[in-house]
């Protein structure tokens, strides 16, 4: 089935590529183990933290507390991390052909391998943004400045109140610009980013397509894994190639359009660049 999917990757007219959280794990973006023990040891004996995803969620008291905890997260795992090797093997096996990112992710590592800026739509936000928390306006705010500032002045889980940001529209909170509830905010480049999507979607819908599905599980399938589903449906030409070691199955309707890959992306992709 490697060289089946390798094959339809190299015949194909349109390449759209879905991303979720599972294949920046396999890149090496982990939320938990030695990785956040290592880095988060100050948070973990405050506040009992157990790994990065439940600690985003963590109902701190102050602002200064949440910003401290926030610099970490946002340097882990959006200005620190460098291309990483399997987003840039991803991006060799693509870059001559037409394609079109959609992800979920919020770490930048498409941009950081290459990926053209106008061909990746970040549905549920970036690290490297804030935004209004109310929120008062749309627009959204870079980060990594301030990010820099927090990490060098926090003490004690803590940043200076003087580094806390405040809206500078509404004077009010600051948020991190993620999808996690109704206050997220979809800026004038969102919505470009997300028309671009929709129009390449579109002429995919009539040629000879493969949707090339990366680590997408079922924490928000109606984003890209449901939507890739329908698609190939409708389109008799289509290709769902699915890598996904938890959850390869798909609908009974589309199994004969579906390759699924069980093994490491890390293989998966090496192997086809090989070839």
């Amino acid at each position: 089935m490697l060289q089946q999917a390798k094959q339809r990757i190299e015949q194909a007219d349109f390449i759209v590529i879905g991303a979720g959280a599972g294949f920046s794990a396999a890149a090496g973006l982990t939320y938990g183990g030695e990785r956040f023990t290592q880095r988060f040891q100050p948070f973990i004996r405050r506040y009992g933290m157990q790994d990065m995803y439940s600690a985003a969620f963590y109902p701190f008291e102050t602002e200064e507390e949440k910003w401290a905890y926030w610099a970490e997260h946002i340097w882990a795992n959006r200005f620190e991390p460098p291309a990483l090797p399997l987003y840039q093997q991803l991006f060799a096996l693509v870059k001559d052909k037409n394609y079109f990112v959609i992800t979920t992710n919020v770490d930048s590592q498409f941009a950081k391998a290459g990926f053209g800026p106008d061909k990746i739509f970040e549905v549920q936000g970036n690290y490297g943004e804030l935004q209004c928390a109310k929120p008062c306006h749309s627009k959204v705010y870079d980060n990594e400045t301030l990010v820099q500032k927090w990490r060098l002045q926090q003490k004690n889980c803590q940043i200076p109140t003087a580094l806390v940001p405040k809206c500078p529209v509404c004077g009010g909170k600051m948020a991190m610009h993620l999808r996690s509830d109704h206050h997220f905010v979809e800026p004038e480049q969102w919505h470009a980013a997300q028309q671009r999507y929709a129009e390449f979607a579109g002429q995919a819908m009539q040629g000879n397509s493969v949707y090339l599905e990366l680590g997408v599980g079922f924490n928000t399938p109606s984003i890209i894994r449901y939507p890739f589903e329908q698609m190939i449906y409708r389109n008799p030409q289509a290709t769902l190639i699915r890598l996904n070691r938890d959850h390869p199955e798909g609908f009974t309707e589309t199994a004969k359009q579906t390759i699924a890959l069980t093994q490491d992306p890390n293989e998966i992709l090496s192997h086809w660049l090989q070839e």
